[in-house]
């Protein structure tokens, strides 16, 4: 039974080698602001990711720009001989999970106080190749 995990542990690493990953923590934006701006990119090709951000007029694009150049990054790092144009790179996975929420006090009216909530996110984008993920046909032999 152990083998077993290990095996699927393994398998796991290796397809994980094909992905880059950046991660943003404790990104001072609700959510769900933070959401609109992830659905707009998923799944789409890098270049015209980073043209969608850096256009976009809402307070998380910037940062999620700066975080796709991370995760560009990453991946030229661990790719140093190929080029991005050869590798049509694409946002594969975006997520948007909630962080730590601060929470504060504002003073209201008759001796009351009404509890703001200031929210928080953590941004994990990852990339991947559509090169590396073309299927690879299997060769039968015959016999």
């Amino acid at each position: 039974m152990g083998r077993r995990k290990h095996n699927s542990a393994e398998a796991r690493k290796e397809a994980n080698k094909t992905l880059y990953v950046a991660k943003l923590m404790n990104n001072p934006t609700s959510p769900r602001k933070t959401r609109l701006v992830a659905d707009l990119i998923r799944g789409v090709d890098v270049d015209k990711a980073l043209g969608i951000l850096q256009y976009n007029p809402r307070e998380s694009a910037p940062k999620m720009h700066k975080l796709l150049l991370s995760a560009i990054a990453n991946w030229q790092a661990k790719n140093e001989g190929r080029r991005i144009e050869d590798s049509q790179l694409y946002v594969k996975q975006i997520m948007v999970d909630e962080g730590r929420t601060m929470k504060r006090m504002r003073t209201a009216p008759q001796g009351r106080g009404y509890r703001i909530r200031k929210r928080s996110n953590h941004i994990t984008m990852v990339i991947a190749s559509r090169v590396d993920e073309a299927p690879v046909a299997v060769q039968q032999t015959e016999e």
